[in-house]
């Protein structure tokens, strides 16, 4: 199983104890059907303030250390590495400034790829 939410709650500026919470209710369920799960986290920016970014940014390690699952830190690790400046990431997102495009697409999927790998050989030893 792979789960990665929390994007728009962060967003949205919710409470990152409700997107906790939730993730939280997933993951247990997870745990009780014995499934193993890759948790792709979320970084929140700084614009809620270095107390909200904390918080938000705790949820994903603190969680796949308590339900002992894979993690990928950030969905947009991707995006960011390779040395792309800040400045050109409009190249690799759609208009709207907050969904990959196809290229960004591919460049998510290409840095998620060896945790998919790595939940596909657990699964293969389970």
């Amino acid at each position: 199983m792979i789960v990665t939410l929390g994007g728009n709650d962060m967003m949205r500026g919710i409470d990152p104890a409700s997107s906790r919470s939730n993730l939280d209710g997933i993951l247990k369920e997870a745990q009780a059907r014995d499934l193993p799960v890759l948790l792709v986290g979320m970084t929140a920016p700084g614009n809620f303030g270095p107390e909200y970014k904390a918080q938000f940014d705790s949820i994903y390690p603190e969680l796949a250390e308590t339900y002992d699952t894979l993690l990928f830190a950030d969905f947009f690790a991707g995006l960011r590495d390779g040395g792309m400046a800040p400045a050109n990431l409009g190249a690799v997102m759609q208009p709207d400034g907050i969904h990959p495009n196809a290229e960004g697409v591919k460049r998510v999927v290409a840095a998620l790829g060896p945790s998919v790998e790595a939940l596909i050989a657990e699964v293969e030893d389970n």
